[in-house]
């Protein structure tokens, strides 16, 4: 396969790449044109590559577009799996449906800034002072119900299946469970609820790569969001060295083995296949949902 990177430290330990620099692409339209997958671009790159090189990306552009705003995420994951999504209300930051949200919310509640990581962006809503203060931070108000755990999971999607996962504990200073907010990981068997979850969330949306953050509440699984770039010091630790696993799905997406339409045999060889030609190898899973 011929891969170019645009995240030298995320492929490091890929076999026979090209790195280029992300504000470089335009001068190596050629190479990126014809390699079989270009790998972890900037989310500012999609539009060119995808649109007008007619690249294979990986993560794949589903990945990117929902992963990149938690209310694009909820109103997906609501299209699909509506009865495993927390109530949540979504509305302009005017102050009159800043008063509406606050009215329909029971204490607490959450509130999120819908594009943050890493535990950013997300607040513990315990009084109107603090829903005050939210709504001087964030643009659009995304309000959603309070869960009653002290830990989650994280379930990780790689290619076409699940891989692997962990529990996250809070953390001592706050509500938070994730790793860079203070939460610990914990390993444990996965629910097969929350895995079943995961894996028709990812098919039906064509994430590729993500890790998925799952709450059990009674023993029923809520998805809370995803994130495309996740953090690999819990994936590492407890699942493993994941490039063997990217580099396979790679491999038998290029020999045409498509885990999105199986019954469809494409021969690498024929210029006509959807593997074959950089404007005609695009599907659900390298393109959109």
């Amino acid at each position: 396969m011929k891969l170019i990177s645009f995240d030298a430290l995320r492929t490091l330990n890929y076999p026979s790449q090209t790195y280029i620099k992300p504000e470089l692409f335009l001068k190596h339209q050629t190479e990126v044109s014809e390699a079989d997958w270009v790998l972890f671009p900037e989310y500012w790159q999609l539009n060119t590559l995808v649109f007008a090189m007619g690249a294979n990306i990986f993560p794949s552009l589903s990945s990117y577009l929902i992963g990149h705003n938690k209310i694009e995420m909820t109103r997906a994951f609501m299209a699909v799996a509506p009865e495993h999504v927390p109530f949540t209300m979504i509305h302009a930051n005017t102050p009159e449906q800043a008063e509406k949200v606050w009215q329909a919310m029971p204490l607490p509640f959450v509130a999120k800034i819908p594009k943050s990581s890493m535990g950013e962006g997300v607040f513990l809503i315990e009084n109107r002072a603090d829903w005050h203060q939210y709504c001087l931070k964030s643009d659009v108000l995304y309000a959603q119900e309070y869960l009653p755990i002290d830990r989650d999971l994280r379930i990780v999607v790689i290619g076409d299946q699940v891989v692997g996962g962990y529990w996250r504990i809070q953390s001592d200073n706050g509500f938070h469970n994730n790793i860079a907010k203070g939460g610990t990981m914990m390993q444990g068997p996965l629910p097969e609820s929350a895995v079943a979850l995961v894996k028709r969330l990812a098919e039906a949306l064509g994430i590729d790569h993500a890790g998925f953050d799952i709450a059990m509440v009674d023993n029923y699984p809520f998805v809370l969001e995803f994130n495309r770039v996740f953090g690999t010091q819990g994936v590492e630790q407890i699942i493993g060295d994941i490039t063997p696993l990217i580099l396979d799905y790679l491999q038998r997406r290029s020999a045409g083995n498509d885990p999105t339409n199986p019954n469809e045999p494409r021969d690498p060889n024929d210029p006509t296949s959807p593997n074959k030609g950089g404007r005609k190898r695009r599907s659900r899973w390298s393109t959109a949902a």
